[in-house]
């Protein structure tokens, strides 16, 4: 079954329809396919909290796959806890998250006692934004890593695991950033290590993120399989079909099922057909006003300005009950016991009624 969720609106209906996130990180990139980090603009608010119920999560009337799995991991951004209860078909959340500030100090810890009536396996997520940063942080034999090392393992205590999502770590720190997350494994006893890593499709040379050589370190690895589209690209899915077979494909092979969960997303991207904001030299103004037929320069304190009317296509593309349940039947067709969601809140509450635990 092929499914379009191509959609053509103005900048207006988007406004009035669209209540998902415009989205963030995320991520690295699939393939030779570079994706910038996963970071969320224009986040909807969650402002109606959906009264999850068991007849509800039941009640499925319609022919769309309903998948189960050993383990469904939802991401939970600090501040959007309500509305969560424990009739979701959620074993793991991934409570995001501390993060690393400029200092390379680790920043952000969330309260343990938001979540600790939650059912399911409770994870704290660190995360670190830009090469540099992780770089110096990174870097072996530097007190700055072993406070942050010692930082981590004290954060994750009430929590049952901890996990690294480290999205822009750079070439050079390849070595270091393994050998870090071996030390933060054996600092974590029995809790679970895991990590979120960039989507890939086949096998890169001395790819930091290498599946094959962080398997035996942690105990689970999260694809981020979606941002195959971002912010910045030409428009389209943020996971196609085809894309997430790919990824999926490779995955399992390198990962195998017991590790392995498949990351998806909530989320929706907008696109306009033109950028407004930028910088121009003068004869690029020139050439504005005149193909905007501007008569009318007015003058604030000496600097000249003028405005004009430009129509803006906008393209969406997000996801639904539809495309997600197809996916994930997909998934659990190729062999994929576990998967994942960026992130809770962002969802159609729909989608809930595909989703089972085995």
């Amino acid at each position: 079954m092929k499914i379009n969720n191509y959609v053509k609106a103005t900048g207006m209906v988007f406004a009035l329809g669209l209540l998902f996130i415009m989205a963030i990180p995320l991520i690295g990139c699939a393939g030779t396919q570079t994706i910038e980090p996963q970071i969320i603009e224009d986040e909807a608010e969650d402002t109606d909290i959906f009264e999850y119920t068991y007849s509800f999560l039941m009640s499925a009337d319609d022919n769309l796959p309903r998948s189960s799995f050993r383990e469904v991991w939802a991401y939970m951004v600090v501040g959007r806890e309500a509305g969560f209860n424990n009739n979701l078909p959620v074993t793991d959340i991934a409570y995001f998250g501390a993060s690393v500030n400029t200092t390379g100090t680790l920043a952000g810890i969330p309260n343990f006692n938001n979540i600790a009536d939650f059912r399911a396996r409770k994870h704290l997520v660190a995360t670190c934004n830009g090469q540099a940063l992780s770089y110096f942080v990174l870097l072996e034999g530097r007190p700055e890593r072993e406070a942050l090392i010692r930082a981590l393992l004290e954060a994750a205590r009430p929590y049952d695991g901890l996990q690294i999502n480290f999205e822009n770590v750079p070439a050079a720190s390849r070595t270091a950033y393994h050998s870090f997350l071996r030390e933060l494994r054996a600092g974590l006893g029995n809790k679970m290590l895991t990590v979120a890593l960039v989507a890939r499709s086949r096998t890169l040379q001395n790819d930091v993120y290498d599946y094959a050589t962080i398997l035996p370190i942690v105990d689970r690895i999260l694809v981020m399989a979606y941002d195959e589209h971002w912010s910045t690209s030409a428009p389209g899915p943020i996971a196609s079909m085809a894309f997430s077979e790919r990824v999926a494909r490779y995955s399992l092979e390198t990962v195998g099922r017991e590790k392995l969960i498949m990351g998806l997303p909530f989320y929706g991207r907008r696109w306009g057909n033109v950028t407004p904001n930028m910088a121009f030299i003068h004869s690029g103004i020139m050439n504005i006003r005149n193909e905007q037929n501007i008569t009318e320069i007015e003058r604030v304190s000496g600097i000249p300005r003028f405005s004009y009317e430009q129509a803006v296509n906008m393209t969406v593309y997000y996801e639904d009950e539809q495309s997600l349940a197809l996916r994930m039947d997909m998934y659990k067709r190729m062999g994929v016991e576990s998967v994942g969601f960026w992130r809770f809140g962002q969802e159609t509450p729909l989608v809930w009624r595909y989703i089972a635990l085995e």
